[in-house]
C-alpha cells in the first residue's frame, strides 16, 4: 500500500485495517468498523472494508478468517435495518462456494499475520516510519500450545517488542540475547532498532524453523547452528501494507535449558537478555535461572560461584527479600501518556549507562507459587530483581489489539 494511501486513511481507518491484519476478534473488528462510522456501520465504512481490507490481505489463513468476518458483518448491518454493500454480498457467496461448505482453518494449522506498530505523532525518533507504522508479517499458529507454546504470538512478546521501539536507546549497538524466542518477533524489533547483534534461541526445532521462516519473511539475514530445514515456502501477507526492517544479521540455536552447558552459554556473554512468559512451567524454573545467572556473570564461572549446580528442588516456603512487593495483585499499569515521556526517559537513560549485563523479563503471572518459586530461585543464585512496570512503561503502539491485554503484564530486570 502507497504511504501517500496511508496517509490519507484517518486514524479509526488505520486502527481498522491493523486489527484485520493482525486478526482481531471478528467482535474486535466490528467495534472498531462502527468507531469509524461515528457508530454505524456506513456505506463509507463498507467500502473501506471492501477496498483495504478484503481485496488487499493475500496471506494463509485470511480466506477462512476474512469468511468469519464479512458473514458477521452482514449479519450485523442487516439486524440494524441497513443496507449491505453488493460486494460484501458477492465476496460471502464466493467465499461459502470456494470452502464449500464449513471449512474453517484447523487448530494446528499455521497462519500468516501482520502486527503494526503504530507510532503516536510525539514519537519523534529516527527509527519510526515516515508512514508512521511499522509491519511486522509472521507465521504463526492458531494452536497456543503448539510448538512448545512457541509458535503463537504472545502477550508479553508484544510488550517486550513496544519497549525496544519506545526506547531503542537501551538497546541500539548492544549484544542481545533472548531467551525463549518464539516467533521471533522480539528478535525483529531488536535489528530495527539496531542492535549490534542479535542471539536468538529457543529449545524446541519446530519453533526455530518457523522462527528462521519469519526472519526471511521479514527480510532478515539469519545464521542458525542447526542443518538448514526444508521449510515450504508459505504465501506472505504483501509488502506494500508497510514499512518493513532492513537487512540485519541474527544468529537462531537451539538451546534447551536443561541440557545447555556453562561453556556453551559463556561464548554470548552478551549486554542485554530478553525473555517473555517465560516464568510458566516450575519443572523448567531451575534450569531458566540457571541461564540467566550464566550469561549475567561475566567475572567468574557460575559453578564456582555457587559451589555447585543450581537446586533440582525448590525451597520451603521461605520468601525473597521484598517478595511481597512483587505481588500481582498490587500491579495496575496505566497507559503512557505523552507529559510522562520526559521523566520516563530520564529513568531510562540511567539503564543505559549500566556496565554489568542485565536481563529484561516480561511476564503475565498466572501462577503466584510459580513466580514466588522463581524469585527464590533467583535469590539462591545471587540474582537481584527489579520490578520496573511503573517506571519503564512503553508507548501504546498496537492501540487497535484490544485482545491484548497490557496491564496484565509486569516488566523486571535481572542483575
Amino acid at each position: 500500500m502507497a504511504e501517500q494511501e496511508l496517509d490519507s486513511m484517518s486514524l479509526s481507518e488505520l486502527r481498522l485495517l491493523s486489527a484485520f491484519l493482525a486478526m482481531e476478534t471478528t467482535d474486535s473488528l466490528l467495534c472498531l468498523a462502527r468507531e469509524c462510522g461515528g457508530g454505524k456501520l456506513t456505506g463509507k465504512v463498507q467500502s473501506f472494508i471492501w477496498d483495504h481490507c478484503l481485496t488487499k490481505a493475500v496471506g494463509k489463513g485470511y480466506e477462512s478468517y476474512s469468511k468469519k468476518f464479512v458473514k458477521k458483518l452482514i449479519t450485523e448491518i442487516e439486524s440494524n435495518h441497513g443496507n449491505v454493500l453488493d460486494e460484501l454480498y458477492e465476496q460471502y457467496a464466493s467465499y461459502m462456494i470456494s470452502f464449500k461448505g464449513d471449512n474453517p482453518v484447523k487448530e494446528n494449522e499455521r497462519v500468516c499475520k501482520c502486527i503494526s506498530f503504530l507510532f503516536p505523532d510525539c514519537f519523534k525518533l529516527s527509527i519510526c516510519p515516515k508512514s508512521r507504522k511499522l509491519v511486522v508479517p509472521l507465521q504463526c499458529s492458531l494452536n497456543m500450545l503448539e510448538g512448545d507454546t512457541g509458535c503463537s504470538v504472545w502477550p508479553s512478546s508484544l510488550f517486550l517488542s513496544e519497549l525496544i521501539l519506545s526506547y531503542p536507546h537501551i538497546f541500539s549497538g548492544k549484544s542481545c540475547f533472548e531467551v525463549g524466542s518464539g516467533v521471533g518477533l522480539v528478535g525483529i524489533c531488536l535489528a530495527h532498532v539496531k542492535a549490534s547483534k542479535v542471539i536468538l534461541s529457543d529449545g524446541d526445532l519446530s519453533t526455530l524453523a518457523n522462527m528462521k521462516l519469519n526472519l526471511e519473511k521479514n527480510r532478515l539475514n539469519t545464521e542458525t547452528n542447526l542443518p538448514e530445514p526444508s521449510i515450504e515456502n508459505q504465501n506472505v501477507v504483501s509488502s506494500s501494507h508497510g514499512h518493513f526492517i532492513p537487512c540485519h544479521q541474527v544468529k537462531c540455536i537451539h538451546l534447551p535449558w536443561e541440557s545447555t552447558s556453562e561453556k556453551e552459554l559463556q561464548n554470548f556473554m552478551p549486554e542485554i537478555i530478553l525473555g517473555a512468559d517465560v516464568i510458566y512451567d516450575p519443572s523448567c524454573l531451575p534450569h531458566l535461572v540457571k541461564v540467566l545467572a550464566i550469561l549475567l556473570n561475566k567475572k567468574q564461572s557460575y559453578i564456582e560461584n555457587r559451589e555447585g549446580s543450581i537446586p533440582n528442588s525448590f525451597p520451603g516456603d521461605g520468601k525473597v527479600n521484598d517478595a511481597h512487593d512483587l505481588d500481582a495483585s498490587s500491579f495496575h499499569a496505566q497507559r503512557i501518556n505523552t507529559s510522562e515521556v520526559k521523566g520516563i526517559i530520564n529513568d531510562a537513560v540511567d539503564l543505559v549507562s549500566r556496565a554489568d549485563p542485565v536481563a529484561y523479563i516480561a511476564s503475565v503471572i498466572r501462577n503466584a507459587d510459580t513466580f514466588d518459586r522463581f524469585l527464590a530461585l533467583a535469590d539462591q543464585a545471587d540474582l537481584r530483581i527489579k520490578d520496573l512496570t511503573s517506571t519503564l512503561r512503553p508507548f501504546d503502539l498496537l492501540p487497535y489489539m484490544k485482545s491484548y491485554d497490557r496491564s496484565s503484564i509486569r516488566l523486571f530486570t535481572v542483575t
